[in-house]
C-alpha cells in the first residue's frame, strides 16, 4: 500500500484493482517470456496474475484505510496527495483524514520492516540459484536469475530509503494536519 500512488486512490475498488493489477501481470508475464520464450505461458501469467494482484491490492487498500471509502474521490485523492507529499491538505475539514491515512501508512510501513528479513533470505536463495543457473542452466535461465538478484538487491537497498523518505513526509503532513492554523502563518 505504501507504493500505491495517489491517482489509484481516486477511484473505487474496481479502479484500484485496475490501477495495480496490470503492472504486476505485465511485469511477471515479461519475466516468464524472457525465461521460457513461451508467449502462451506469458499470456497465462498476465491473464491470471493481473486480476488476482489487482483484487488483492484493492482489498488491502480498503482494509488498511477503511475511512477512505467515506470520502468522495477528489477528497480521497487530495488527502493521499497531501499526506504523501508532506504538505497541507487544501480543505481543513480533511485534516482528520490526513491523520487517519498517515496512521495507515505508518502501520503498513511497520509491517513492511518484518518483510525485509524475508527479503534477506530471498536474496541469499536467489543468489545461489543465479549461480547454479549460470553454471548448469540455459542463458535465458541465467539472465532471469540475475535479473531477480538485481531486483531483490534493489528491494533491499532502494526501498528502505524510499520508505523512510516517504514516512518523513508523512510526519510533516501529520504535523500540518494537527496544527491547521499554521497553514496561514508566513512560511508555514
Amino acid at each position: 500500500m505504501v507504493l500505491v500512488p495517489g491517482w489509484v486512490w481516486q477511484g473505487g475498488p474496481v479502479r484500484r484493482a485496475l490501477g495495480a493489477g496490470p503492472a504486476a501481470g505485465v511485469f511477471f508475464g515479461l519475466f516468464v517470456l524472457v525465461e521460457s520464450g513461451a508467449w502462451a505461458a506469458a499470456v497465462v501469467v498476465l491473464l491470471v496474475l493481473t486480476p488476482l494482484h489487482g483484487v488483492r491490492v484493492a482489498r488491502r487498500m480498503s482494509a488498511v484505510w477503511p475511512a477512505g471509502a467515506d470520502l468522495d474521490p477528489a477528497d480521497r485523492a487530495a488527502v493521499v496527495r497531501a499526506t504523501r507529499s508532506g504538505g497541507t491538505v487544501p480543505d481543513l475539514r480533511l485534516a482528520p483524514d490526513v491523520l487517519r491515512y498517515a496512521e495507515a501508512l505508518r502501520l503498513t510501513a511497520e509491517r513492511d520492516r518484518i518483510r525485509q528479513w524475508v527479503m534477506v533470505l530471498v536474496a541469499v536463495v536467489s543468489l545461489v540459484l543465479a549461480g547454479y543457473d549460470t553454471v548448469a542452466g540455459t542463458a535465458r535461465q541465467a539472465l532471469v536469475s540475475w535479473l531477480v538478484v538485481v531486483l531483490v538487491a534493489l528491494d533491499l537497498v532502494w526501498w528502505p530509503k524510499r520508505r523512510d523518505r516517504l514516512m518523513a513526509r508523512v510526519e510533516r503532513a501529520e504535523a500540518a494536519a494537527r496544527a491547521p492554523e499554521r497553514r496561514d502563518a508566513p512560511g508555514g
